[in-house]
């Protein structure tokens, strides 16, 4: 007698609000508490770093933009990894899943975890740096809290995103309201020779670029879940278009109320940019930047988490990755074993991690896979018209961003060259080791298969199929 078993899907839980949610509950975490400072300190201007920040929130749209059509040709979770798997195959997708998954998701999460721990412990330490013990210590369980309200149902982590956003909004209104007060009281802050000391070289450039893309980070969260959206070919264009240009504005709303109410020495000189606005601004209620700043890289967090398990979830059930990973939970249907994986690593990188580092490692190593995934759209455009698509862009936009890829990328290396860069490249070309022999050859077939089963029955999960 034939035995027929239903395979386990993730449920199409995410509705427009949700995406709206996701992508801006993604994109404002710790950057614009952070960032502001480094931005001005590399491109050297205040008038400058505002337009850094305008100039990010285009790049950011016309990214998402192109990540929309892409959603709609591929309507597969995953993001990068899932088209570049499409359009280049293999070898090319289990590096850009290697280093995601090793690297960039880990290293966002332990950055984000740990400026939600330095806010957090701050006002207990007054005008003293925290211990670092401390700090990581705190980072460590913000990133297990979240990883255990992923593990255990989608609605919670999408109800605990909407809540957050919703208070990092407010937070933010405040900031603008309060620079606009500081503006209509006469300080001019750093405005006058707004554009005195403007750093022109490529590197400075990159580097600002590499800080206010950070505050970004997320525009194309909702491409890693495309598989749980509800008519994805509708509310993934919109959830764009309404979250970006909203986060875009609310930035530069922020930063010209940062620059009202410092000098540009004051703001280079602040290792909390919004705790030091708040001292001035608000006086005895400061200590309410450091809360918002916190609960508003929790709610980043928990974006970064919620996309980044389904990247590794993914990569594991196109066989490239171990595949108790592409399993999910038989009641929950969450990916359990894969947001227990990446919580793993996530807290072996906060060890030895420190924000600055991690941002620009993150930064170089993403933009190099946004160039690739974005050269394939440009490819299905010029070769593959007839593909069916619901929601189409100008080939100008993707081809744009294609430039300003290859300039984050190459810029820092060009103005000034370092090994740190080489190592990163020779890092995402070793992914080929382990695809050549383990993955295209499958050598070693079935050398995991009772570990598979003993985790199976304890985590209790089972493998999943896509849902298309």
């Amino acid at each position: 007698m034939d035995v027929k078993t239903e395979q386990l899907k993730l449920k199409r839980e995410l509705g427009l609000v949700s995406g709206v949610s996701l992508i801006a509950g993604t994109m404002i975490g710790s950057g614009i508490f952070m960032s502001p400072q480094t931005v001005l300190l590399n491109i050297g201007s205040p008038g400058a770093s505002l337009v850094i920040w305008v100039l990010c929130g285009v790049v950011a749209m016309l990214g998402a933009l192109s990540y929309a059509e892409l959603g709609t040709v591929i309507k597969e979770s995953g993001g990068n990894f899932m088209y570049i798997l499409r359009i280049y195959g293999g070898a090319p997708a289990f590096m850009a899943a290697f280093t995601l998954i090793l690297v960039l998701i880990p290293t966002s999460t332990a950055a984000t975890a740990l400026s939600i721990a330095e806010y957090a412990v701050a006002p207990f330490y007054g005008s003293c740096a925290p211990p670092q013990l401390v700090v990581k210590c705190v980072a460590a369980v913000c990133i297990l809290l979240v990883s255990t309200a992923n593990s255990l149902n989608v609605r919670s982590a999408m109800s605990i995103q909407l809540v957050f956003l919703v208070a990092k909004l407010l937070a933010l209104v405040v900031i603008v309201i309060g620079g606009l007060v500081t503006l209509a009281q006469g300080s001019s802050g750093s405005f006058p020779n707004a554009f005195a000391g403007t750093q022109l070289r490529l590197h400075p450039i990159g580097m600002s670029f590499y800080q206010g893309l950070w505050s970004f980070d997320g525009w194309s969260s909702l491409n890693l879940v495309t598989e749980e959206l509800k008519r994805p070919e509708v509310n993934l264009p919109r959830a764009v278009m309404i979250a970006i240009p909203m986060v875009t504005v609310l930035y530069l709303f922020v930063n010209v109320s940062y620059l009202a109410a410092m000098t540009p020495h004051e703001l280079m000189s602040s290792n909390a940019v919004a705790v030091t606005w708040g001292n001035k601004v608000l006086g005895s209620w400061g200590w309410v930047m450091s809360v918002a700043a916190a609960l508003s890289a929790f709610g980043s967090l928990n974006g970064t988490f919620f996309t980044g398990g389904r990247v590794c979830f993914v990569a594991a059930r196109e066989g490239h990755m171990p595949d108790i990973l592409g399993m999910a939970h038989v009641r929950r249907l969450t990916p359990s074993p894969a947001l227990i994986f990446t919580t793993g690593i996530s807290l072996l990188v906060l060890i030895p991690g420190d924000f600055q580092s991690i941002v620009n490692f993150f930064s170089f190593t993403a933009w190099f896979f946004y160039g690739i995934t974005i050269s394939g759209l440009i490819y299905l455009k010029i070769k593959k018209p007839e593909l069916p698509r619901s929601y189409t862009v100008p080939i100008v936009i993707p081809i744009l961003f294609l430039i300003v890829a290859v300039f984050l990328v190459l810029a820092p290396i060009i103005d000034s060259p370092q090994m740190e860069y080489l190592y990163v490249s020779i890092f995402i070309l070793s992914g080929a080791l382990i695809y050549v022999p383990f993955i295209h050859f499958k050598l070693c077939p079935g050398a995991l298969d009772k570990l598979t089963v003993l985790l199976q029955l304890v985590l209790e999960v089972a493998p999943a199929e896509k849902n298309l």
